[in-house]
This record gives structure tokens, C-alpha cells and sequence, in this order.
């Protein structure tokens, strides 16, 4: 088998692992780097030469500064300034999803959602809407304003560093500027105007004026009870019984329950009334604190709870906070709490203080969707991360220096002013992300120096030849975008970047204009909640479906790529 055939074949098995979601995706780039080493498309001396990679060490170092900037409370208290509290619904979305683009042009665009979205969910209780009516719009927002700077999202800085590898230089920190402001505008106006208006309003979801569900643990008092009493007992309390638990071992819900079985329940209300009517207990204390609230989160990306049990929350708060219930996917796996592991997405109902929630939140990256409880604003530290920030970028626009070194320096910065508690520094960084680019880099050069990249050129400009600039430009964000459906968008850039160069010379068009091209396409997966995680993150806490993904971005989509195709043909024709 050839070499062309053999890259070839390794891409394809590992976009088939990664549509699959049953492997990690820095597994899959790990496995996919390992073929190439045994098939010798990847020499061992280069196994590892992406960690290495500038691109990699800004994107590392470009979380680290973006963790101090959300963590500075100072990017909230922006937001809750700009966006008015008495106004019309249409006019407060607007300026939710104007803030969330501008944060995300600037800092991971996780963490602009992270920071926006307990604003989203009040302005949607506010307005007696369903959280679903500004969740949604507020991920896609924050997604195209990723599309604006070179440090908008990792992809960005992975397309910036093919263009140095083929044309000799990188590009600057705002080259992608025009065309990215241009779609985001387009895309802002559609998602503020029409988009929301598509998404469909179910019974169930806040609008409704009810409480959504959630599932916790209640415990058969000192006596023997029949299960079909308790069963009904629950329902007439407002609960419903999932399971039944002798010690470590599930038990029938059939017959007797004894003393001391636990039984995991649905409802909409708290444990402590409904198992009162019900005639069960909770273990979980009710505390007596005067502004203790219970508030509903969700686990983002990159947390540090992920993988820990439930009694961590309490471990990490210093026994001031307490996980009293659980989100939807317990009452799948229909599992004890304690042998339940969290994972992102999860839904998580906490109760404290309001004080110690708020600081709990932003340390954890958990996002509050019922409750907005803002990260109280050190001025100090604040203007002194927000001065090394704007340092940094003053010295990649008016310097000339690079992303990896202007961007590695601030973070240093902050970590010897300690700007950022000393424990966040690794912590912010996403390594699952930083293994999948370091992986990912050695196999995309292997799909170029095989002459994969250069065979599939060939046949895209073959069926794009004659066409003009504006329809070659599209077919390119087009094709990117169906891509980055099936992969993320890093594994995207990748493979994209040197083809779209390749196409570009068989075309006799602008390279810049192609890789502007496949820029904007590789963050445009507004079809399905898997192509990006902030689409992830909002489906549990919006109440989504999978089809209403491309219910509202199907048109986005449209607009997306003919606004980028006909901006890039101006600027570049």
C-alpha cells in the first residue's frame, strides 16, 4: 500500500473513532500517532515534536492567562455593566450575545460561556421564557466570536501556524478580523432577530413555572415497609422511585424494604419534603445558614471535579457546601450516588451559602444555570492580570513577537505576581486538548508529506476548477464545516490547512484567503451538539434535543459561510 494510501486510511479509522464517542479524543490522536510510527510515515524522532509545536504552547499559555482573566471576576462585572436590567427581552438577548462574542474573541470561549450563562438563564426567567430560549443563542454566540482574533479559539492558532510551516510567516493577531467580525455580526443579528423564535418551547422546561427534575437518595426509616406502599407514597409526595439499594447490592423494588435501604427517587422537589410526606428520611442535613440557597449547575469542561465522587464538592468548599441532588444521567444508570462518578455535562444541585457558591463556582468550573451569584471583583488583581494581558497583545501587534512566547511570558507573569492562586496554574490548562494537538500535529504532516493532502487537493480543485472565487470560497468553509462535524475543530484544522493551501495554488487563488476560509468553517458546527462543547454544555441545562441544533443553526450555517465567502472574495479578489 502506498504511503498516500496508508495516511489515508489512518485519518479515516480515526474520524471513524472520533464520530463514535466511545474513545477519548486525545486517545484517538494517540492511537492515529502510533499507526504512523509503526507504518513509518511518522519518523520516531518526530513522535513527538507537536509538543514542541508554538501553536501548542499558545494554546497552553493562552488558558492559563484566560483562567486569571475569569477567575479576576473582572470580565462579569463587564458583563453585568453592559447588560441593562430593565429592558425588553430582544433588547437584553442582544446584549448577552454581544458580550459573550467579545469575551470569547479575547479569552477560551469556554470560559466566556462559563461567565455569561447564569446572565442568559435569568434573563430567560425574567422574561418567563425557558432557559432554552437563550442558551443556545448565547453558545453560538460565543463561538463566532471566536472567529475574530488569532486566540479565539485553539483552531485559530493551529491554522496560523500551517501558514508559517508553508508560506513562511505566521498570521497577525488580527488578520482574521474582518471576515470574522463580518460573520459574527451576520450571525448575531440572525440569532437576535429569528433564531431564538425557532426553538421550540416544551412543556417541562422553566417556562412552564416548573421546577426541573432531580434525582437524590432517601433512607428507609427503622421499620419494615412494603414496597408497593412506598411507591405509592412517593407518588402522592411527588416522586417517583428509580431503585432500590441494600448495602452495596440493588434490590428488587418488589416486597419488603428493610431498615436503612436506600432508595433513589425522581421529583421535583427537595428530599427533605418529599421524603417528610413519603415517611423516608434524608441522610443529607438541612443547615440553618441564613442565606444558604440551593442553586443547579453544570459541570464544564476542564473542571477539576471530573471523575470524583459527589462528597469532593464538600471536600473542596471546606465543608461549606454539599451536593444535595443529581442531574438526569443518574436517573439513567439508576446507580448509587456513591458509586457515581462526575463527568461534564452532569448536572449538579449544591447548597451554601451564597457567598461561598459564588467563589466555589468560578474555581470549579461549574456553570450556574438557576442562580447568578457573580465572582466578587478584586480591583487590584484584576487590573493587573487585565494590564499583562493587554501587554502581551501590544507586544504580538506592534513587535512582531509571537503568539507562544508574548502569551507564555504574561502567563509567567501572573504566576510569579501571583495573580492566579498557585493551584490554578496547571488547572486551567485543558490537557486533554493540548495531547490531542501535540498528537494531531505529527499525523496532519504525515497527510502532507505522504501526498495524501496533495491527491485530495487535486481532486478538490478538479471539481472546483472554473468556478468563481466566491463559490470556491464557500465550497471550502463548506467542506471544512461538514467536517468539523465528525471531528472537533483542532483534528480539523489540522487536516484542512495545508489541503486548502495545496487547493489554493491548483486554483491560482489567495492562500490566505483559503486558510481564512477553512478558519471560519472549522468553528462553525451549529448542526449538532457534538461538534463543539459549549453546543454540549447548554443541551442538558436548555433542555435541547438533537435536532434542535439544526433547527436554529441549519439557516446560521447558510449565512455563515455566504457572508465569509463573499467578504474574503472582496478582500481577497
Amino acid at each position: 500500500m502506498s504511503p498516500a494510501a496508508l495516511s489515508a486510511f489512518i485519518l479515516l479509522g480515526a474520524l471513524v473513532l472520533f464520530v463514535s464517542e466511545k474513545v477519548r479524543h486525545d486517545l484517538v490522536a494517540f492511537l492515529a500517532l502510533i499507526a504512523c510510527l509503526v507504518t513509518g510515515l511518522v519518523a520516531p524522532g518526530d513522535a513527538f515534536s507537536g509538543f514542541a509545536d508554538p501553536a501548542v504552547i499558545a494554546v497552553a499559555a493562552v488558558l492559563v492567562v484566560g483562567r486569571a482573566i475569569e477567575l479576576s471576576g473582572a470580565a462579569g462585572a463587564v458583563a453585568n455593566r453592559i447588560i441593562p436590567a430593565r429592558a425588553p427581552f430582544a433588547m437584553r438577548l442582544a446584549c448577552l450575545l454581544l458580550v459573550g462574542a467579545l469575551l470569547s474573541a479575547f479569552m477560551n470561549n469556554i470560559a466566556a460561556l462559563v461567565i455569561t450563562m447564569p446572565i442568559a438563564a435569568e434573563i430567560a426567567r425574567s422574561a418567563k421564557r425557558s432557559a432554552g430560549a437563550t442558551l443556545m443563542p448565547l453558545a453560538f454566540a460565543t463561538i463566532l466570536g471566536g472567529m475574530t482574533t488569532l486566540i479565539g479559539t485553539p483552531a485559530n492558532l493551529i491554522l496560523s501556524s500551517v501558514r508559517e510551516t508553508r508560506l513562511g510567516a505566521p498570521f497577525g493577531f488580527f488578520t482574521m478580523t474582518p471576515v470574522g467580525v463580518a460573520v459574527t455580526v451576520v450571525g448575531l443579528a440572525y440569532l437576535c432577530v429569528v433564531g431564538w423564535r425557532l426553538l421550540p418551547a416544551r412543556r417541562g422546561d422553566a417556562a412552564d413555572g416548573k421546577p426541573p427534575w432531580r434525582v437524590y437518595e432517601l433512607v428507609v426509616p427503622d421499620e419494615r415497609l412494603d414496597a408497593a406502599q412506598v411507591r405509592a407514597r412517593l407518588r402522592g409526595a411527588g416522586g417517583r422511585l428509580l431503585a432500590a439499594f441494600r448495602g452495596i447490592d440493588r434490590i428488587g423494588a418488589q416486597g419488603a424494604l428493610q431498615a436503612q435501604d436506600r432508595l433513589l427517587v425522581l421529583s421535583r422537589k427537595n428530599q427533605w419534603s418529599v421524603g417528610t410526606t413519603a415517611g423516608l428520611v434524608s441522610d443529607l442535613s438541612v443547615d440553618h445558614v441564613p442565606d444558604a440557597v440551593t442553586v443547579r449547575v453544570a459541570v464544564a469542561h476542564g473542571s477539576p471535579l471530573i471523575g470524583l465522587g459527589y462528597d469532593e464538592v464538600r471536600t473542596r468548599s471546606r465543608q461549606q457546601l454539599q451536593v444535595v441532588a443529581v442531574g438526569p444521567r443518574v436517573a439513567r444508570e439508576r446507580r448509587q450516588l456513591a458509586d457515581m462518578r462526575i463527568s461534564a455535562g452532569d448536572q449538579l444541585y449544591i447548597r451554601g451559602p451564597q457567598a461561598e457558591l459564588g467563589s466555589f463556582s468560578a474555581g470549579a468550573r461549574v456553570l450556574e444555570i438557576d442562580r447568578h451569584d457573580p465572582v466578587p471583583t478584586a480591583r487590584g488583581r484584576a487590573s493587573g492580570i487585565l494590564a499583562v494581558f493587554a501587554a502581551a497583545i501590544a507586544c504580538i501587534v506592534g513587535l512582531g513577537m509571537s503568539p507562544a512566547l508574548a502569551f507564555t511570558a504574561a502567563a509567567v507573569l501572573i504566576a510569579a505576581l501571583r495573580l492566579l492562586p498557585p493551584e490554578e496554574i496547571y488547572r486551567s490548562i485543558d490537557w486533554s486538548v493540548i495531547v490531542l494537538l501535540a498528537a494531531m500535529i505529527p499525523v496532519g504532516q504525515s497527510f502532507e508529506d505522504s501526498g495524501a493532502a496533495a491527491i485530495a487537493a487535486q481532486w478538490l480543485g478538479h471539481v472546483l476548477a472554473g468556478m468563481p472565487l466566491v463559490a470556491v470560497l464557500a465550497a471550502l468553509c463548506t467542506v471544512t464545516l461538514l467536517l468539523s462535524i465528525f471531528l472537533n475543530n483542532v483534528a480539523t484544522a489540522i487536516i484542512m490547512g495545508p489541503l486548502a493551501i495545496d487547493a489554493a495554488g491548483l486554483l491560482h487563488v489567495s492562500p490566505d484567503a483559503a486558510l481564512l476560509a477553512v478558519l471560519i468553517g472549522a468553528s462553525s458546527d451549529f448542526l449538532t451538539p457534538i461538534g463543539h462543547q459549549n453546543n454540549l454544555l447548554v443541551m442538558g441545562p436548555g433542555g435541547y434535543r438533537f435536532s434542535d441544533y439544526a433547527r436554529m443553526g441549519a439557516p446560521l450555517v447558510v449565512a455563515v459561510v455566504a457572508c465569509a465567502a463573499v467578504t474574503l472574495s472582496v478582500l481577497y479578489g
